[in-house]
Formats: structure tokens, sequence, C-alpha cells
């Protein structure tokens, strides 16, 4: 391998490669992506789509109006948002405690974030109300979910849970309850009390980690 110049600036590329990915700018990690050695593209693209909250509502049609990326390089900015969304929730989360409002956004917001439909998720947790497992129930539209009690509370009897506390998400940004959410809540408290597994909370998150409890609010 040729000696280093001294005085050259490293690349990129050979940061990340030497674990040292602090050191990378947002435009250069774009760049990096798109397979670009110029950061000019990942620098346009950084300022029409903000990191990180820009990002996570990209769509193909976004990334392929900006010269320079064509499909290919869309699928793999899409793939790249799409990894970092997964691992928002990784293993090492599982078992962690779930005592709060704040403790549900924090798990569950970066994988929220920049949906345009609404998600309903409920979270089973053990005896000492740590996370068994996230349940996906339903996925729904702009503004409304689909949800039957039966599903949730099948895979949550599956899970062998304690208790659960719901969750979803407003597209609009605004996290107040809607009546059909406070309605909702209300069917499912009465089957967890059939059941006998307690919904502790229903939490809706809104845009930049807003959100409102149920719970807190006296609705349930």
């Amino acid at each position: 391998m040729a000696p280093r110049v001294v005085g050259v600036r490293p690349t990129p590329r050979e940061l990340l490669l030497a674990g040292k990915p602090e050191s990378v700018s947002d435009a250069a990690l774009l760049s990096v992506i798109l397979l670009e050695e110029d950061v000019g593209l990942g620098a346009r693209l950084a300022r029409a789509h903000p990191i990180p909250t820009g990002l996570w509502s990209l769509r193909a049609e976004d990334l392929i109006s900006h010269d320079g990326i064509g499909p290919a390089r869309a699928a793999a900015l899409l793939a790249s948002v799409e990894l970092a969304r997964r691992a928002s929730l990784n293993p090492a989360c599982e078992r962690r405690a779930i005592s709060t409002p704040e403790d549900v956004v924090a798990l569950c917001e970066p994988q929220l974030r920049g949906c345009d439909r609404e998600h309903f998720w409920a979270l089973a947790l053990n005896t000492k109300n740590r996370l068994i497992r996230i349940i996906e129930v339903s996925i729904g539209s702009l503004n409304a979910s689909i949800v039957h009690p039966r599903e949730l509370f099948k895979e949550a009897v599956r899970s062998s849970a304690a208790s659960v506390v719901v969750v979803h998400n407003h597209p609009s940004g605004d996290p107040t309850p809607s009546s059909a959410d406070i309605h909702l809540t209300q069917r499912l408290v009465r089957a967890g009390d059939v059941l006998g597994i307690e919904v502790l909370d229903h939490v809706v998150i809104g845009e930049g980690g807003s959100h409102a409890s149920l719970r807190e609010m006296g609705l349930m």
C-alpha cells in the first residue's frame, strides 16, 4: 500500500473505513451512499431534504427529481433510510423498561417518523413492565387505522404479556386524540379486563416527538 501523502485530507470513504464516521458530514455520507466522489450532489440533497427529518419522508420521485439521481441511486438511498429506521428498534431494546409515555416515544418515534399513514402498535410487556415485543396491529390511512381488539390480544396472549401499551402515529403531526381514538381505547381496556391483560396507556405520536397520553389526559 502506498504511503499517504502528508497533508492530504482523507476522503469520506477512507474515514468511514478507518472507523471515524463522526468525522464525516451529512452531505459526505449521502455522497458515499450515492457512490459520488464529489460531495456536491450530497450537499444539494441535504439542503433540499434536511437530515434527519427530511430523509424519513423521502419518496422515490423526490430523489429522481434531482439531477444525477436515477432509479438505482434512489433505491440505494431509500434502502439506507429504511435500514436506519429498522436499526432504531434493535435487539438491545427488547427488554427495556416502559414506564412513561416518554419511554414509548423514545422507542417508537424513530420508526414512525415520516410515515404517511397511521400505524397502530401494541407494546407487549412482562410483569416488570419490560418490553417483550412490539406487535404491529394495523396500518391504516392518512387519518384512521382499523384496529380489531381480537388481533391485538391474540398476539398479546401468544407473547404471554402481562400488560400492553398501545401506540399509534398521527401523520398530520398533531397528536391530539380523536374521538375514534378515545372510543377504541375504551374498547381495548374492556377487552383487556376480560382477558386479564391490562392496557396501561394509549400514546399518540405526532411530529417531532410531540405526543399525547390518554392515561395522563384521564381518557381511559
